[in-house]
C-alpha cells in the first residue's frame, strides 16, 4: 500500500472532516447551503479535495433524478456526502461537479 498524498488548504474558513480533520474545501468554495443531505442539511461546493468517488448510480433527489457518486474521506473512509456526475432536469445541469458534504460530517476551522 502506497503513502497516503492529502492537500493542506490554508486560509479562513476551510471544511474539515469531523473524524479526522482531513482538509476537504474552503469556505470560498460554498455554492449554496440550502441543501438537503441524507442526514440533514447540507452544503454544495465547488471543490473538494482528499476525497475518493464511489461507482456511480442514478438517484431519485428532491430535485428529480441524477446520477452521482458517494464521497469518503481520503483518511479515514467517512462517507461524507456525494458528487454530482449528471443531472437529468436542464435546472439542474449546474451541478454536474460539483459536492456534497453533510453539514454534521465537516467542521469549519481557521488556518
Amino acid at each position: 500500500m502506497g503513502r497516503l498524498f492529502k492537500i493542506y488548504i490554508n486560509g479562513n474558513g476551510v471544511y474539515v472532516c469531523t473524524q479526522c480533520g482531513t482538509h476537504l474545501s474552503k469556505s470560498d468554495d460554498i455554492i449554496s447551503k440550502s441543501f438537503q443531505g441524507r442526514h440533514g442539511k447540507a452544503y454544495l461546493f465547488d471543490k473538494v479535495v482528499n476525497v475518493t468517488p464511489g461507482p456511480k448510480e442514478e438517484r431519485p433527489l428532491i430535485t428529480g433524478l441524477h446520477t452521482v457518486s458517494d464521497i469518503q474521506c481520503n483518511e479515514c473512509q467517512t462517507v461524507l456526502g456525494w458528487k454530482y456526475d449528471e443531472a437529468f432536469e436542464p435546472s439542474q445541469k449546474y451541478k454536474e461537479g460539483k459536492f456534497i458534504l453533510e453539514k454534521h460530517k465537516i467542521n469549519k476551522i481557521t488556518v
